[in-house]
């Protein structure tokens, strides 16, 4: 696969300079993939893309040519665009269940200085030829990224971007569900949610858009990080919705909301509760989290035999007062860089190549979601998961008389004679 016509640096103008590091490229690459297969052989390519993406049903994964005009609509806007398709293997009784989803990941419109208004505003201009461009594909069901509407400000601690919270049916839900019903398809919505019904409370917040413009329900963050720059509970805590799962008109779609990925269990509960999609909208930085990203997703995917969609910000944030996080660094003004890099991972350890690292882009993808059952009934996973031994160990766990189950060896605590 060659580098996007759209890609803003040639293949050598980076490779060395510190212009590569400041615009998030790999080496002058929007991403791993494309630096691979730019510098290697096409035999040996193939052979390192098969270790590091898998096979879905035995084969490398299939790109999808998308029409014309959704190509122009990625050179006119500049952002990314690639397409690949997810196989089952043809069954005897049931049909293919094919649905088409896609992931948008993007960089704030404007600086952080700008009156809120204008922010939000210019995000929302920014975004909509990328869902234009999904909607012309043919896209079923759309998601888009952690607190799309507004610059991550949650390293800031400053409470002056509560003001970007909306409830429920405000100004972002409705500009997606004019498209949602414009384009027959479901959309999940990240934001800040201001619940006005509860004193004006805050949550981090997935909206579920249905294909008629409907509001189908919502889902709150279940885990809030507390690392490095990452101080959200200054604004909201620990969501009270459980682990619900949404069937839409094209399947059941679960949202793992950000640092919700680092707990498998809460990967588990969306598979219990019968999710064939689970989206990962997320907003993380390089330095704490690029080498646990194409893993952690990929690995719940497999435990669970559901496909997993993970969706990450580009772009570099300035805020207008530096910050610290009580962790020995100085003060600063930035979280650092979001590295984008959305993919698809499916059930039989397959997986797309990433988008671009620093660029806006849109991932569509073709999945066959036979493929979920198949893999079930492959591994086997759910028959020989033996639940009842976890369920007892962490229901001892939380007693305040809990003792770990260790054997130690007697010979260790034995005196020397």
């Amino acid at each position: 696969m060659e580098k996007t016509p759209n890609t803003h640096a040639t293949d050598g103008e980076l490779n060395d300079g510190k212009d590569a590091i400041n615009n998030g490229s790999v080496c002058g690459y929007d991403s791993l993939h494309r630096l691979l297969a730019a510098n290697l052989k096409p035999q040996i390519f193939q052979e390192v893309s098969r270790l590091l993406l898998g096979l879905n049903c035995g084969k490398p994964l299939q790109t999808i040519s998308l029409a014309e005009p959704v190509n122009s609509l990625s050179l006119e806007h500049d952002f990314d665009l690639q397409a690949f398709r997810f196989h089952a293997d043809k069954e005897s009784v049931r049909e293919p269940r094919i649905v088409r989803v896609g992931l948008i990941q993007n960089s704030i419109a404007l600086p952080t200085t700008a009156p809120f208004l204008d922010q939000n505003r210019a995000i929302l201009e920014k975004v909509k030829p990328i869902i234009d461009a999904a909607g012309a594909s043919g896209v079923n069901i759309l998601c888009l990224q952690e607190a799309w509407m507004m610059p991550f400000a949650f390293c800031t601690r400053e409470k002056r971007w509560c003001e970007f919270a909306e409830p429920i049916d405000g100004e972002s839900t409705r500009f997606l569900q004019d498209l949602a019903l414009k384009y027959n398809m479901v959309i999940v919505s990240s934001i800040l949610e201001r619940d006005v019904s509860h004193g004006d409370t805050l949550w981090n917040t997935a909206v579920v858009i249905g294909n008629h413009g409907n509001i189908i329900g919502k889902h709150r963050k279940n885990h809030i990080p507390r690392v490095g720059d990452f101080n959200e509970s200054t604004y909201y805590m620990e969501g009270n919705t459980g682990h619900p799962v949404f069937e839409t008109a094209y399947g059941k779609i679960g949202i793992n909301i950000c640092y919700g990925r680092h707990h498998p269990l809460n990967w588990l509960a969306f598979g219990l509760n019968g999710a064939e999609i689970v989206f990962n909208p997320s907003a993380t930085v390089g330095e704490l989290s690029e080498p646990m990203w194409p893993i952690e997703a990929r690995n719940a995917a497999i435990a669970n035999s559901y496909f997993v969609g993970s969706i990450n910000r580009v772009g570099t944030e300035i805020f207008p007062n530096p910050f610290t996080s009580g962790d020995g660094k100085p003060q600063h003004t930035d979280f650092g860089h979001f590295y984008g890099s959305s993919h698809f991972s499916a059930p039989d350890a397959s997986c797309t190549p990433s988008l671009s690292r620093y660029r806006d882009g849109l991932l569509i993808s073709d999945m066959d979601l036979n493929l979920c059952r198949q893999l079930k009934d492959k591994w086997g996973f759910r028959m020989t998961a033996r639940y009842e031994v976890y369920a007892e160990i962490l229901a001892r766990y939380l007693k305040p008389d809990f003792e770990p189950q260790v054997i130690s060896d007697p010979l260790l605590h034995k005196k020397a004679s």
